[in-house]
């Protein structure tokens, strides 16, 4: 009986202890099945005409499988099956290109602001709404990847990752710090008042970041802007237009301070960039091991030899000219920089056409911000004018560029398998007239449309967008 008891005392115990497990077990049970994400979308282009970069010829009554933000397939279109109801993109009355590339922009920068007064009552919160703005417009112009070379600390870098989160619309952002400028050279604030302080340089900081003299303070600034995650140096190896009190062709760094700087950026896997006008800095930073030139307007036959031993990017914005001497004027440039530019204007584009003959590799930079934001593809013209044949200008503004770029952003400047879905299109041929390349229609950038033509007539199966 003792037995029995003991018994059904640990039965009743196993009951008690299985009834308070249940509703575990049942709540367990109740979870929902994790969710698997929804496969990427697919989307169908049909390209017209396709210049995909991979060369120089046009590629007629293609189809571009886009999925998600990258491209998987492209095809003639009789090698593609598009099944019934996908979504369809109809491009077949245009040209299709990969989205351009600027090497060259300040997106933070206004070009109707060259009266000095601006230097003392913009903000840097002034930058930062400019660069919002300019950065909507510079993608709806199909430049769908810029390399920003200057602005206040660190405007890009914000704005880079703003894009890439997705909070907002613009171009991919290769973002560096402020252009590295020797003490009254063409980044500093010359032949003011010492007490002045401007928008620009009301921060004392701005000093630790822009403004370095000798080996030591290169290697120290460089390595400050590293620290705030830049993608690119740019170091300021001669005077310039836009500044007062220097001259275009002065340089403005040894070799020895230009190459502390190189190593810096490589050794951190950054490239550098230079803003050199004069012959004399252009040949000391191909020396130092600086990646790639800007503007290179006064450059001389042995910079050119020693860009080809070397390998060194040419980046040459020929366009502003046409603005800085006409509407800049307007709005107050001084008379000094106006001058200047007449001096190395003509002159640049003369040595773009000599430099491009000999071999030198050629990208696409512009200066965007000397000019309006947006207007980046009325270099093409002057690109094509002065030696490059159509195909060649937009090679420059896609592959050459997409090179320069690619130890931070792979992925861009051609339309093949793999690469982001960065796509525009023109409605002529840009390879009978290279001003269709100012005209984009369609803007498509990571799978993502922004822009869309004029409404055509539908063609072929599948649900069409047009």
């Amino acid at each position: 009986m003792k037995t029995l008891s003991s018994f059904a005392l640990v039965l009743l115990l196993a009951l008690f202890a299985a009834a308070q497990e249940a509703p575990k077990q049942k709540e367990v049970s109740e979870k929902p099945a994790p969710q698997q994400a929804p496969p990427p979308k697919i989307t169908y282009i049909k390209a017209g005409r396709l210049f995909d970069s991979t060369g120089e010829q046009l590629k007629t009554n293609m189809v571009i499988v886009v999925e998600g933000e990258r491209i998987k397939q492209v095809a003639p279109a009789a090698e593609v099956r598009i099944p019934q109801g996908a979504e369809v993109i109809d491009l077949s009355n245009t040209t299709v290109l990969p989205g351009l590339i600027d090497l060259h922009t300040h997106l933070s920068s206004r070009a109707d602001r060259y009266a000095e007064i601006w230097d003392f009552k913009d903000t840097p919160f002034n930058s930062a709404f400019n660069a919002v703005k300019n950065a909507e417009t510079t993608l709806m112009a199909g430049f769908t990847t810029v390399q920003d070379v200057g602005s206040l600390p660190f405007v890009m870098v914000d704005l880079r990752n703003s894009v890439n989160s997705g909070y907002l619309p613009g171009p991919r952002v290769v973002a560096a710090g402020p252009g590295i400028s020797i003490t009254g050279g063409h980044g500093d604030m010359n032949n003011f008042s010492p007490y002045a302080r401007s928008g620009s340089n009301m921060f004392p900081e701005q000093r630790g970041f822009g403004i370095a003299d000798g080996v030591d303070q290169a290697r120290q600034t460089v390595r400050a802007q590293l620290k705030h995650d830049v993608d690119v140096i740019k170091i300021i190896a001669t005077g310039g237009v836009l500044s007062k009190g220097d001259q275009p062709g002065a340089p403005q760094y040894t070799v020895e301070e230009l190459k502390a700087a190189a190593d810096e950026a490589h050794e951190a896997g950054r490239r550098i960039t230079a803003h050199a006008h004069g012959a004399e800095g252009i040949k000391r930073a191909i020396a130092a091991g600086i990646d790639s030139i800007q503007h290179c307007s006064l450059v001389d036959d042995e910079g050119i030899k020693m860009a080809l031993e070397k390998g060194t990017m040419f980046v040459m914005d020929i366009y502003n000219d046409d603005y800085l001497v006409g509407e800049a004027i307007k709005f107050g440039l001084p008379e000094e920089n106006v001058e200047k530019e007449k001096l190395v204007g003509r002159l640049q584009r003369e040595n773009f056409q000599k430099a491009f003959k000999a071999g030198v590799k050629m990208g696409f930079g512009t200066d965007a911000g000397v000019y309006p934001h947006g207007d980046n593809a009325r270099q093409f013209f002057y690109m094509v004018k002065y030696g490059m044949t159509p195909a060649q200008a937009i090679l420059a503004a896609t592959r050459n560029s997409a090179d320069s770029i690619n130890n931070r952003l792979k992925g861009v400047g051609q339309i093949i398998p793999g690469n982001y879905a960065d796509i525009i299109a023109v409605a002529g041929n840009p390879l009978d007239d290279i001003r269709q390349m100012e005209k984009v229609q369609f803007v498509m950038k990571g799978g993502r449309v922004y822009r869309m033509p004029n409404p055509q007539p539908s063609a072929g199966s599948g649900r069409q967008r047009n």
